[in-house]
């Protein structure tokens, strides 16, 4: 498989399609694919890949290749460096004239610290992290649960921050710890979303499937833990087929996911980790996302006036992510003060949430493009997100 633009070239060619004719089928603007097949642009974002897709008949891993996604930015590899550190480094020993920590005392500190990862406070545990890690690798065998836990914490921390590397260490490292297939299934839920991160749509899906089956409970005596298991792994399986144009797939797994979360009626997080928080509210907001993926912006914002956000937490990432879900869903109909009021109530909630996401910037970016003015509020957004004008 060759780069990006060579795929694009080889399969429309294939095809017997014109570069208009592809580009009018898809949506994608002529210049950015004359840019990619002509090798002037080496990558694009996976969203304009599936868009070319559609039209050629093949998944969107065949056209993008190997992930590529976007990486942190120099200051997040800065500020992240102790944690990086802290992962991927073996722990230095314990002087003599120190004492040692013990199994209550990291886990009392880890339960502390659970509102800094909840609450997207970057700042705080960038300072935090880096000595609570070394404390858990340094109790041995018998700090194994805490130390799982902390470094799926840690993992998940790293995704959400672009360091890529970083969280597949500490997360395979959790995996190969995990005494059980439950405690492994959460933390193949992050690993999952590091691939779709990394733009590894097939590897998602597959790693997906697998533990999707693996953790099918049977309906009839299945337990709230169990239900939100499998389905996340559903949820895992429909983001990764629809960002790679099998819509049936993405289609099936969300029916049956919704049948998990009709089972239990309610949201539910297993031993109240919040990142498995599962249940009708957090399936309808995937469902929205997969819309948005699926360039449906109206039904974006018609499955939107079906969700509860009251009762979700200001800074709830998956709050955060259907926000910026129905962000871009008014910019594509135009709405872009409807747009920016979105934006601003994510970043009240979430100040250091927000700088992170590219997509954040995406929809800042059409604003601007869209606007042949901009107001105040929305210069400020720009600001906030990192967006230059």
């Amino acid at each position: 498989m060759g780069t990006p633009g060579q795929n694009i070239k080889e399969v429309r060619k294939l095809r017997g399609l014109t570069q208009r004719e592809l580009a009018t089928a898809s949506g994608v603007s002529i210049d950015t694919l004359k840019a990619l097949e002509q090798g002037k642009t080496m990558h694009a974002r996976m969203e304009t890949y599936r868009k070319l897709a559609i039209p050629l008949r093949v998944t969107t891993a065949r056209l993008a290749g190997p992930g590529d996604e976007e990486g942190a930015s120099p200051e997040n590899v800065d500020r992240w460096k102790a944690v990086r550190d802290a992962i991927e480094r073996p722990p230095a020993l314990i002087s003599a004239d120190t004492d040692p920590p013990t199994v209550a005392g990291v886990q009392q500190s880890l339960t502390d610290t659970l509102p800094l990862f909840s609450g997207d406070r970057f700042a705080a545990l960038a300072v935090d992290l880096p000595p609570l890690l070394r404390d858990a690798e340094a109790l041995g065998p018998e700090g194994r649960a805490v130390r799982v836990r902390l470094l799926q914490l840690a993992g998940w921390l790293m995704v959400q921050t672009r360091q890529f590397e970083a969280a597949e260490v500490a997360l395979t490292r959790a995996l190969d710890d995990a005494a059980d297939r439950m405690e492994g299934a959460a933390t193949i839920n992050t690993l999952c979303w590091l691939h779709l991160r990394r733009g590894e749509l097939a590897e998602a899906y597959d790693l997906s499937v697998k533990w999707a089956d693996e953790t099918e409970p049977r309906m009839s005596r299945a337990t709230l833990a169990e239900l939100s298991t499998w389905g996340w792994m559903l949820l895992r399986v429909s983001a990764a087929a629809i960002r790679n144009g099998q819509a049936n797939e993405a289609s099936d797994a969300l029916k049956y996911a919704t049948a998990a979360a009709v089972a239990m009626g309610r949201e539910y997080a297993p031993e109240n980790d919040f990142l498995r928080t599962f249940g009708p509210t957090t399936v309808k907001l995937k469902a929205a996302e997969n819309a948005s993926i699926n360039d449906r912006p109206d039904m974006v914002l018609r499955l939107a006036k079906r969700v509860p956000v009251a009762g979700l937490k200001p800074t709830s990432n998956n709050r955060n992510r259907h926000f910026l879900d129905v962000a871009d869903a008014h910019v594509r109909m135009g709405a872009y003060g409807d747009a920016v009021d979105k934006l601003q109530e994510i970043h009240r909630g979430s100040p250091e949430w927000l700088p992170t996401q590219r997509y954040a910037r995406d929809i800042v970016g059409k604003i601007v493009t869209g606007r042949r003015t901009l107001t105040p509020e929305m210069r400020q957004l720009a600001g906030a997100v990192r967006y230059e004008l």
